[in-house]
């Protein structure tokens, strides 16, 4: 059995390997780039005043062939997404029902403003990733799709197609991007997407799709706005593009779990076979079996 298990799983283990590692990606981090030079020492007053342009240049030079999809990643490490008070700080009524619901107690502090309900309330949506990314090939604008990259069951069925953002980021402090107060909720995927919290410091969340392929050697120009303010927690900010594979995007954890997993079986499977070629089980005499007709004849009842 264990060399049956570990002979099942090297080859489905190397086979996701190989999906992983067929996935193209290309990855950037431009959080520290994007800041000017005379600022670089003062990270935190540059991301804060407004005053100062947050525009950047930045350029990707695509390493083989991307065949369409390509989907477009914003990845935010030391991000701690799952603390409890941030995961907490939401109405999932208050998106489904809007301004029906008025208990916002559960999206302190970030629950009402002057008096009134905050729609969407709580940490997580006020705290919206709002950089933005255009990207260029030559002097051809890259045409970048940002309809269905959240899950159709939120946005069916945890999202109001009747709610609509109500004073929301009307506060002293803004926490991230704005909503725009004519679309409703269930259409705004970008805030779906970042309202499903990750459950690890570093994550990557869907920005949009490429749907035409890039060619090897190809110098992508892509024109961001770095507004998001990472620099108070000593966070980082990267942009990924990305091809997927049957297996999805890269990850080469599943693939390595079931090679050690399999390595691990057969080496136990040799261990077991070693101990028992080196002692191996006593086998009964035959002297002292006794045929059936003499175990019938000695019987007798009690």
């Amino acid at each position: 059995m264990f060399f049956l298990i570990g002979v099942i799983f090297i080859p489905i283990g190397l086979l996701c390997l190989y999906a992983s590692e067929s996935v193209i990606e290309i990855v950037d981090r431009y959080d520290i780039d994007c800041v000017p030079d005379n600022l670089k020492s003062q990270k935190v007053a540059y991301i804060k005043d407004n005053s100062v342009s947050k525009n950047c240049t930045r350029y990707l030079k695509v390493p083989q062939n991307m065949k369409a999809p390509i989907y477009i990643y914003y990845q935010l490490d030391n991000y701690y997404q799952n603390h409890r008070r941030y995961v907490k700080s939401r109405s999932d009524k208050q998106l489904l029902h809007g301004l029906q619901y008025n208990d916002t107690s559960s999206c302190n502090p970030e629950g009402e403003n002057n008096g009134l309900p905050i729609v969407p309330c709580g940490l997580i949506a006020w705290s919206l990733f709002n950089d933005t990314y255009s990207f260029f090939n030559g002097a051809d604008a890259i045409k970048v799709n940002r309809k269905n990259i959240a899950w159709r069951s939120d946005r069916e069925h945890k999202y109001g197609k009747d709610v609509y953002p109500f004073n929301f980021q009307s506060g002293p402090l803004i926490g991230g991007a704005t909503l725009d107060p004519n679309i409703p909720l269930s259409d705004q995927e970008n805030l779906i997407v970042w309202m499903r919290t990750a459950a690890l410091p570093t994550f990557r969340k869907l920005y949009g799709k490429i749907e035409v392929d890039l060619e090897e050697g190809d110098l992508i120009m892509v024109n961001l706005v770095n507004n998001y303010n990472t620099y108070s927690f000593g966070g980082r900010k990267k942009l990924v593009l990305s091809t997927t594979s049957w297996l999805g995007g890269r990850n080469n954890f599943l693939g390595m779990s079931y090679v050690t997993v399999g390595s691990s079986f057969i080496f136990l499977a040799f261990v077991f076979l070693l101990l028992h070629v080196k002692n191996p089980r006593l086998y009964g005499s035959t002297t002292l079996i006794m045929s059936s007709s003499n175990l019938h004849a000695d019987w007798q009842p009690s």
